[in-house]
């Protein structure tokens, strides 16, 4: 029996807005006359932001609305399903960006059963799986298809691993889990067949078994692991709800709930998003929020809310809140655990050196009621930092300069595990390592991981109050197998942007040709709102303000912390009166400007932002330019009106006149 029939009609996602236009008026298109495919085609455009306030049917609507080409975005809600289309086809990258499964299932829901890519993101392939959305990187299936040929389900899943494979003959990961998953056990632990990889120790340790999955996996192979700790927030909370009521009824039986943990950590400052107000998607965000309360209630959840400003002034101020994996490290993670999440910056434990990764809304259904993540067992990737960093380069600029290398930008790290190494790693603290492993998920990266060490045991016990202890197994084996060795001489590196579009598009910042003045500066996000980003930003602002100086006529500076306890050191540090003192504002803490919901987003297209936020895909941060830069940086540029490095700032005032 055909999965694909031999008429489906066919999309791609061309690098050209007229050959876009003239699919959607209905003229027929084949791979050679679309011309060139979109490389790097990012959650962002498949369903921007705004789009993630709907969980169910009504998302059908909405696939590639924020599909971005020569400047325009062609695809019109309602095009896709109105369409026919059944088949997409695209480039490198395919579904890079965010873990949010809203992306397939907008594809699903519009009719599309077959997406044809060159290559794809790990989460989003997976959550693909998960839905029973069909993938594939085999363009003979297209040739087959433009002449005529139906495709048959053993054609679709060839070259899956098993898991995969068993995933989407069953329709999808729920269907997969009550056939396969309701009572599993630990897999035997058996001795190391040789040395490895800190992260093989530890995914060893948490390994489950099931009848599908194999006692000794190898890279490639589909597994089921136990999570220490499960994380959600509210962009994902009502659709799992949604999902998992319809699958298993109410109520139901979440597995270990007590190591669950649930996050209203991307919406206190909606009411401020262009994107949303414009969209009239307020109450529809007020209804997500409320759809994830009430999941917490029914089932007594772990829930930390994110404070307003209003709030703050009030007795909520005791109350801990922030952005949802900035928190886990802060709270929750520790060494040799296994921490999962719903959002791809969960990496971010990883520098603690624990396994975290993101996944996505129907796996993370399947683990709240079996207990049960699944991941293809990745490979391994060494990344040595060697030399010493020169002042004002920071770990930021560390993971720029990665993702500017032929090699990264090619794929080479794409779906591997990141193992930061060498004497600058061995120098940074915690938060500069949670920035490299953080930015593993715009790596390609399955995750990133930095073995536990005195800066680790010095964290836990500042920060948290633990006395841990590292165990000896806590560390890669001499000899353990990675596939490759990168090796930076990070005494040459210097600070660091990356041009608007991709955070693939790093250069040296005195490599730029011209003055680009900036309109708005923002500081804050997951990978640059801890402690010692608010340092740096806090050095380069004390610096101004001892001189007289103020913001740049018509720059906006704003400084959102990333969790209470990064705000209340800011508070004990004295730093919010260098803020104030230079006309910051100050904005509590939350997700924000980085997923286009708050302040600090653009509203106009021709409107330029320096920005130490993650990633500046096409969208992301509204329809302005968006430059990535780390926060020295930033607050530098806040300064002078334009890019420039707190270096430039220090020369360009270096007689101490404003």
């Amino acid at each position: 029996m055909s999965a694909i029939g031999a008429t489906a009609r066919i999309l791609f996602l061309a690098d050209s807005a007229s050959a876009m236009t003239a699919q959607l008026q209905g003229l027929p298109m084949t791979l050679a006359t679309a011309g060139a495919l979109r490389d790097d085609v990012s959650t962002d455009e498949i369903t921007p932001v705004p789009i993630l306030t709907h969980y169910d049917d009504a998302l059908g609507r909405f696939p590639y609305t924020g599909y971005k080409v020569e400047g325009a975005c062609p695809v019109p809600a309602g095009a896709i399903r109105d369409g026919g289309f059944a088949v997409t086809v695209a480039g490198n990258r395919y579904g890079k960006g965010s873990s949010r499964e809203h992306s397939p299932a907008a594809e699903k829901l519009a009719g599309i059963r077959l997406v044809i890519a060159r290559s794809f993101e790990r989460i989003y392939r997976q959550n693909a799986d998960n839905i029973g959305l069909f993938t594939s990187t085999d363009f003979s299936l297209l040739t087959r298809l433009e002449q005529g040929e139906p495709i048959d389900t053993d054609a679709l899943v060839a070259g899956r691993d098993a898991l995969a494979a068993a995933i989407l003959r069953h329709g999808g990961l729920l269907r997969f889990g009550q056939a396969h998953l309701s009572d599993v056990e630990p897999a035997p632990t058996g001795a190391p067949t040789g040395p490895q990889t800190l992260f093989e120790k530890i995914v060893q340790r948490h390994l489950l078994a099931t009848p599908v999955t194999p006692a000794r996996p190898v890279p490639g192979d589909g597994i089921f692991v136990r999570a220490d700790w499960r994380f959600i927030h509210e962009y994902y909370t009502g659709m799992c709800a949604h999902m998992l009521h319809a699958a298993f009824a109410k109520p139901l039986q979440l597995r270990d709930a007590d190591r669950i943990v649930v996050f209203e950590d991307h919406t206190s400052y909606v009411g401020e998003s262009p994107a949303h107000v414009r969209g009239g998607l307020v109450d529809n965000v007020a209804r997500m929020c409320a759809a994830q309360r009430d999941f917490v209630r029914d089932y007594q959840l772990r829930c930390h809310r994110t404070l307003t400003e209003d709030e703050s002034r009030g007795a909520a101020v005791a109350r801990a809140a922030g952005i949802s994996h900035a928190m886990m490290a802060e709270r929750y993670a520790l060494p040799g655990q296994v921490v999962v999440g719903t959002d791809s910056h969960t990496p971010h434990s990883g520098a603690l050196g624990c396994v975290a990764f993101g996944v996505g809304t129907t796996d993370m259904a399947n683990a709240f009621v079996t207990g049960a993540v699944r991941m293809t067992l990745p490979q391994c990737l060494q990344v040595r930092l060697d030399g010493v960093l020169a002042p004002g380069v920071t770990a930021k600029d560390v993971v720029l300069h990665l993702l500017a290398r032929a090699d990264i930008k090619a794929g080479a790290g794409v779906g591997k595990v990141f193992e930061f190494t060498g004497p600058v790693v061995g120098a940074m603290s915690i938060d500069e390592r949670a920035t490299l492993t953080n930015m593993c998920a715009e790596l390609g990266g399955f995750t990133g991981i930095v073995a536990p060490d005195a800066q680790t045991v010095r964290f836990l016990r500042q920060r948290r109050g633990i006395d841990f202890e590292i165990e000896p197994w806590m560390r890669s084996d001499d000899g353990a197998a990675f596939a490759a060795t990168l090796v930076i001489d990070c005494g040459t590196l210097v600070p660091m942007v990356a041009r608007p579009g991709d955070p693939g598009n790093g250069m040296p910042l005195a490599a730029l040709a011209q003055r680009v003045p900036v309109d708005i500066a923002y500081g804050g996000s997951c990978t640059a709102g801890k402690r010692e980003d608010f340092d740096r930003y806090h050095e380069v602002l004390h610096w101004a303000v001892q001189r007289g100086l103020r913001l740049a006529p018509r720059v906006t500076l704003y400084l959102q912390f990333g969790t209470t306890d990064v705000r209340d050191y800011c508070i004990r540090q004295g730093y919010l009166e260098t803020f104030q003192a230079i006309g910051a504002r100050i904005l509590q803490p939350s997700c924000g400007a980085c997923a286009n919901c708050g302040p600090g987003a653009s509203e106009r297209p021709e409107q330029v932002t320096v920005s130490s936020i993650n990633r500046n895909f096409p969208g992301r941060s509204g329809p302005g330019q968006v430059w990535l830069a780390s926060p020295p940086t930033v607050a530098a540029s806040a300064i002078c009106g334009e890019l420039a490095s707190f270096g430039d700032l220090q020369r360009r005032y270096a007689a101490g006149a404003a």
